[in-house]
């Protein structure tokens, strides 16, 4: 809901959840939330079936999974108005377990994939996340917002006619409805509208039944029959592993990006154990796991201005009754109306701004080329966390190799006797690599100074250059004195100087 001075701002504070308490009291905020998890619930149900094909399982499974991860999330997590559900990177990771083992290895990998994720954050592993540098997060954004339009292009290619000023109608409404009124979310408008046209006049369009069988029950407990054995856990640990790994990659990334739009801190170590609660529960309800599905959070919190949990307890639920009692109607929905939805989440999603050509011109070449990376290779693989350790391996590299040339060594010869040389700069294995070099070992004086008070230490391979240097210069009778260290440095050198063995 806007004000006269634009968004609301929601007060949200995660230990207390005063956001949820705020929607309760307030009828406008609540009704905003509950819609926003309507519209949710409605994009999950073709998507949760088509990674159900993907992971090569039944679609019930991959719906029953979206409903369970969506509803304890929004218990556990740590980012509210975060939308978690089955997703394609979790399917991709898991699929092979189900495609060699079946389905009770599989769904025991996912609650194994669970307790992975449990044990990492309370390891620490949401600390990570401030190495992710801007420029990734610009290129993580721009990227899922390439994936969400490239997964519509299938359901515009080799359809009726009839699909295109479906979609293109729908467009419109999710354009300018938000200028006329917000009191209902455009994209509910969107679907509601263009399934009333589309069962007025009979037009045969592909809809949400031919996507796949929807469910008529309730989920219940499922214990998958596997053998509790050592090569069991030998088998499924690096599946669990590696769905661990990408779907805390995938969630802590979007929560990051959750917190910028809505100008609130989240609680990453608590939204990583939830993901890890949240696909224990859902392996124990007979789900394929999933994780944070960053186009629908993206419909929940920019598109339909969602805040708390409310809307992710909302999606769960209603993806739930619809899924089970109006099975039948939701069958009804045209995939041109999801589309248009999906579209224009797309379109929203993309930050603008880095694109710009202006932008690009003032922006140094090793953060567009760190944004590139990031796009090119999530694109390319369609997996969100290979993109972003790509990417993060990307900054990484050129930030060394900055770093490594703003190293200075400056020579002056003081007496007859005494040579000093002053080094400048952050010493680590890329920038005191060549620093070897850089002594006149043959016509020095007898003593040499060499002046660290304008430089810090900061590895092992530093330490053995200097330790090379000594030795170059004690192999023509000549000795080094270092001085100007002081804390870690001086401790590091010390520690380590001697011990390292070799010469460079």
């Amino acid at each position: 809901m806007n004000t006269p001075h634009g968004p609301e701002q929601v007060p949200h504070d995660p230990r207390t959840d005063v956001s949820v308490r705020f929607a309760l009291r307030s009828p406008a905020r609540l009704k905003t939330e509950l819609l926003a998890g309507l519209v949710v619930a409605l994009a999950l149900i073709p998507e949760a079936i088509a990674f159900s094909v993907i992971a090569g399982v039944d679609p019930r499974v991959g719906l029953f999974a979206s409903v369970t991860m969506a509803i304890t999330i929004a218990i556990v997590g740590g980012r509210p108005a975060m939308i978690s559900a089955a997703t394609a990177a979790v399917a991709l990771v898991i699929a092979p377990v189900s495609e060699q083992y079946g389905v009770d290895h599989l769904i025991a990998t996912v609650i194994l994939g669970g307790v992975f994720q449990v044990l990492l954050s309370f390891l620490g592993v949401a600390k990570l996340m401030r190495f992710v540098p801007r420029s990734v997060m610009v290129g993580f954004v721009n990227s899922l917002a390439i994936l969400v339009f490239v997964a519509q292009i299938p359901h515009l290619v080799d359809v009726p006619w009839m699909v295109y000023p479906l979609v293109a109608a729908g467009l419109l409404v999710l354009v300018f409805l938000p200028k006329i009124t917000e009191a209902v979310p455009a994209p509910l408008v969107t679907i509601v509208l263009l399934t009333a046209v589309t069962v007025a006049f009979s037009l045969n369009v592909p809809d949400v039944a031919d996507q796949g069988e929807l469910p008529e029950s309730l989920p219940t407990l499922f214990f998958p029959d596997v053998p509790l054995t050592f090569e069991t856990l030998r088998i499924l640990a690096p599946y669990a592993l590696a769905m661990a790994l990408v779907g805390l990659m995938e969630s802590l990334m979007t929560a990051k990006l959750v917190d910028d739009i809505t100008d609130t801190r989240s609680d990453k170590t608590r939204e990583g154990w939830g993901q890890g609660v949240a696909n224990i529960v859902t392996g124990f309800f007979g789900g394929m796991g999933g994780c944070a599905v960053v186009g629908q959070t993206m419909m929940n919190v920019k598109v339909s201005g969602a805040r708390t949990r409310l809307s992710t307890l909302a999606a769960g639920v209603f993806l739930l009754i619809l899924v089970v009692a109006l099975g039948d109607i939701v069958g009804l929905v045209p995939m041109a109306a999801l589309v248009a939805v999906m579209i224009m989440v797309s379109i929203a999603t993309v930050d603008w701004h880095s694109v710009h050509p202006r932008t690009l011109r003032l922006m140094p070449l090793s953060e567009t080329v760190v944004m590139v990376v990031t796009v090119v290779a999530t694109v390319s693989t369609g997996n969100l966390a290979i993109g972003v350790s790509l990417g993060v391996l990307t900054a990484m590299v050129l930030f060394a190799r900055r770093v490594a040339h703003m190293t200075t060594v400056e020579r002056t010869l003081t007496s007859d006797d005494t040579c000093t040389y002053r080094v400048t700069g952050e010493l680590f294995w890329a920038s005191s690599n060549d620093l070897v070099f850089q002594f006149d070992y043959i016509g020095d004086p007898e003593n040499v100074v060499v002046d660290l008070t304008a430089a810090d230490i900061w590895d092992a391979s530093t330490v053995a250059t200097f330790d090379a240097i000594q030795q170059k210069y004690a192999a023509k009778g000549k000795t080094v004195t270092i001085v100007g260290l002081d804390g870690a440095s001086l401790e590091r050198l010390r520690r380590l100087s001697g011990r390292l063995g070799g010469e460079n």
